[in-house]
Parts: structure tokens; sequence; C-alpha cells
């Protein structure tokens, strides 16, 4: 990637608040920010065909993929989220390398919040906080012995992760301290202090010894319904399942039986394949089914960061240097 000398057309169809936007019309100044004038502030959506588009040399947002393909004028694009589905083809990365072009997300911004989000949801399952909770707003009953004696420790427990990136690394660190035995499944097998990575063969081994299960999956063609009946079935039996990847990498139905049998203690889902998740899904009445509404990157200071994030990567292209959470 050539380090850039001239002035750059900046587009985003991003729609932030009032003091993110001047914070980022302020940290691009020597450069012509532009705004789609289809803005969003859902992040997820793929974003709108943009005349504008064809003009600038860096993209922030969500910018329509076939665009970014027939502008060989784009030298970065920036996604504000973590995930990049769209835009995980051989077809756009291949072209993107072939231009010398750059592509990342912002997946280091949520990395905390997912990671505490996984976290807090294990010791609220671990010291039964959730059942107590219910009884409070329930019958006021006093379940001292059951609560008591089915309170779990994580210490010396083992956690797997399906798959390990950012989340996955910040993850592992906040459960250092409790002493817990720390396996993951991805694809680049390479060492990684204090986590044991483990090939895609070893998974169903892995699978039977994990007190926990942490799906941090994308979503792309390799790994949709990668959580299904038949890894299900390999589960340790009362194992705890956590989902703050994507829905579509988890056989919902599969799951729900799992639940029901037993074969799974519990499940926290933050992500479904249906957003939001149908009032009447059976996942909602389910007693050891915990449900957040894909709130898990949430912080307060969410579009402060993605923006900070963007103007500290800018800087590093200008200088030709590496950038963060650089995908192409």
């Amino acid at each position: 990637m050539s380090k850039p000398t001239a002035p750059l057309t900046i587009w985003c169809n991003a729609q932030f608040g009032e003091a993110d936007t001047r914070l980022l019309a302020e940290g691009t100044g020597r450069h012509r920010l532009v705004f789609s004038a289809a803005a969003s502030k859902q992040y997820l959506a793929a974003g709108k065909p943009d005349p504008v588009l064809a003009a600038a040399d860096i993209a922030f947002g969500q910018p329509d993929v076939a665009q970014c393909l027939a502008n060989p004028r784009l030298r970065w694009v920036e996604v504000t989220t973590a995930g990049y589905t769209r835009y995980d083809t051989p077809e756009f990365q291949e072209t993107f390398r072939a231009r010398g072009s750059a592509f990342s997300n912002v997946s280091s911004v949520f990395a905390d919040s997912c990671a505490q989000h996984v976290l807090a949801m294990m010791l609220a399952l671990g010291r039964q906080l959730l059942p107590s909770f219910r009884d409070q707003l329930g019958d006021h009953s006093w379940h001292y012995d059951e609560r008591r004696y089915e309170s779990r420790l994580l210490t010396g427990q083992t956690v797997l992760l399906l798959g390990f990136g950012a989340i996955g690394r910040r993850l592992a660190e906040l459960l250092a301290p409790f002493g817990m035995t720390i396996l993951a499944v991805r694809r680049q097998v390479r060492s990684e202090r204090g986590v044991r990575i483990l090939p895609e063969e070893q998974l169903s081994s892995a699978l039977a010894q994990a007190d926990h299960v942490v799906n941090i999956l994308p979503d792309n063609a390799s790994t949709r319904n990668y959580v299904n009946a038949r890894r299900l079935g390999c589960v340790k039996p009362g194992a705890r399942f956590y989902n703050v990847g994507r829905g579509v990498t988890v056989d919902e139905n599969a799951l729900l039986e799992a639940l029901r049998s037993k074969r799974l203690g519990a499940a926290y889902l933050d992500v479904f394949a249906t957003e939001p998740l149908p009032v009447d899904h059976p996942l909602w009445s389910e007693p050891n089914c915990f449900i957040t509404p894909h709130t898990a990157g949430g912080r307060h200071d969410q579009d402060t960061a993605i923006v900070r994030h963007f103007l500290e990567n800018l800087a590093a292209f200008e200088k030709g240097a590496p950038m963060m959470d650089r995908v192409v």
C-alpha cells in the first residue's frame, strides 16, 4: 500500500451524533469528507449504492460491495462493525489484494464489551443469580439449599472457544485469573499464550471436555449451522453454551432440543438467525435459555470509539504504517 500524499476524498455512510460527527470532521480535516445521502445508524445493514462513492479514495461505514469492486480508485475500506460477511468473499478480497487496497473492521472496539458480556453471564449462571432473580420477580420463595449447593466455581473449569479473534483473545485474558483451561478451535493453528489452539479435527473431543462452549464465529459459507445436532451431541452433559458470534452459525432447533434433553445445562444467546427474535419463538420461554437483544458489543461510547478507531487507522494509512484490525 503506497503512502498517500495529496488530500483524499473520504466517503461515509455511518450516521453519528453531533459530537462524534464533529470529531470525525476535525480528525479528517486535511482531507475531503463527504456523507452519503443514505447515511444510517443501522451498522449491520447493507449500505445502498451511492454515486458519490465513485469519487472516493476511502470508504468508512457499510459501502455497497458491488460499488467497492467496481471502483479502482478506492484504496481503503473500513467497516463500522466487527463482522464483515458481505465482504468476506474470494472475489472481494482477491480484488483488493490485487489493487493493493486495504480493508479493515473495528473488531477491537467491541472485543472488551463482548468478552465482558460472556464473563458476566458465566458468573451469573455459575452463582445462580438468574434463578434467584426469577424468584424475586415471582413468588419470593427462599431456595436456600438449591441455590447454595448448585452454585459452581469457574476456577479450574474448561472453556472451549469456537473462533479466536479479538473477542476470543480478550475473553481469554479475562478468564486467566480463574485458572481455567482455555481451548480454542480456529483455522490457523498457531500458538497463543495461555490458550491451547486446536485444529477442527479435534473439535469433538474438545466439546466432550468443555464446561463452557463459547461461539464467536462469524457468518460465512463455512460457519452456517456450524453448531448443529451432531456437534451438540458431542458436548459434555450439563455444559453451558454462549453465542456472541452470529445467529446463523447455530441450528436453533438443535439447540432447543439439546436444552430440553438436558444435554446442555443452559444457553446464553445474544444473536439469532432472525432478529428481532420473534415473540413466539420457543427459545424465549425455555427455562434454561437466557437472551439479550444483540447487545453483547454494546458500550455507551460505541460511536466515539468507532470514530477514534477510524482516525487512528487514517493516521497509519497516511504514514504507510500497520493498521489496526486489517483484514486485507
